[in-house]
């Protein structure tokens, strides 16, 4: 169906906004703020993606989109930058709520820091895989960044938000993957699949995840 793409970018974000008004939470209140990180870190991910879907490295099928491109790629793809972010932003802000005051957590920091040099190390080993070695590289440089240089406290929230996020996360990539909407080249990666789902992927979306994260934090920091 062609509006499958459009669907799923849709049944993403209209949850996460109609509970941005729960008055616990008050997500709405902070939208400017995760609007404003979803662009920031969306441009990297965009290019990189065009770059990506250019090489052959992934793809999209025809049969489930609209139809109208933009640099090589379906608008849906553009629309899931924004999307499943702000959706992952009111997953961290929920837990933020439920754990206002996070304590500093050396243990969040070393496993950032662990999974981190595990990232690197496999990204060394595979350095044939393109999707491999350039998702475990910014994902372990950032993972690293926060765990020897920032050493945040809100850094044990994240992790919990990204263990929760991965139910969803398994639920979207698992229909675009099936269908599949979205195609991956197997010698571009490490061609081990959660079901339909790249490894990789799990990967990727942490570092979308984290990404957004830091940057709505630092932003409600500055304000």
């Amino acid at each position: 169906m062609k509006y499958t793409y459009l669907l799923i970018n849709i049944f993403t974000i209209i949850g996460p906004l109609l509970s941005s008004f729960e008055r616990k939470v008050n997500f709405k209140a902070k939208w400017k703020y995760a609007l404003a990180a979803n662009v920031f870190v969306a441009i990297p991910f965009l290019i990189w993606d065009v770059f990506f879907t250019k090489q052959g490295v992934w793809g999209f099928n025809a049969e489930y989109c609209i139809g109208t491109d933009l640099a090589g790629m379906p608008i849906e793809e553009w629309l899931f930058f924004f999307t499943v972010p702000f959706a992952c932003l009111l997953i961290y802000e929920t837990v933020c709520t439920l754990r206002p005051t996070p304590t500093f957590s050396r243990i969040s920091l070393h496993v950032a820091t662990i999974v981190g040099t595990l990232l690197l190390a496999l990204a060394i080993v595979f350095s044939n895989q393109i999707y491999t070695v350039v998702g475990f590289s910014l994902a372990g440089l950032l993972l690293l960044t926060h765990g020897l240089i920032l050493k945040q406290k809100y850094f044990s929230n994240f992790w919990i938000a990204y263990l929760i996020h991965l139910l969803p996360f398994f639920i979207v990539n698992g229909i675009l993957t099936y269908l599949p909407v979205v195609w991956y080249n197997d010698a571009e990666n490490f061609g081990i699949r959660m079901g339909t789902i790249p490894i990789e992927d799990s990967i990727y979306s942490l570092l979308l995840l984290l990404g957004n994260i830091t940057v709505y934090e630092l932003l409600q920091r500055r304000n």
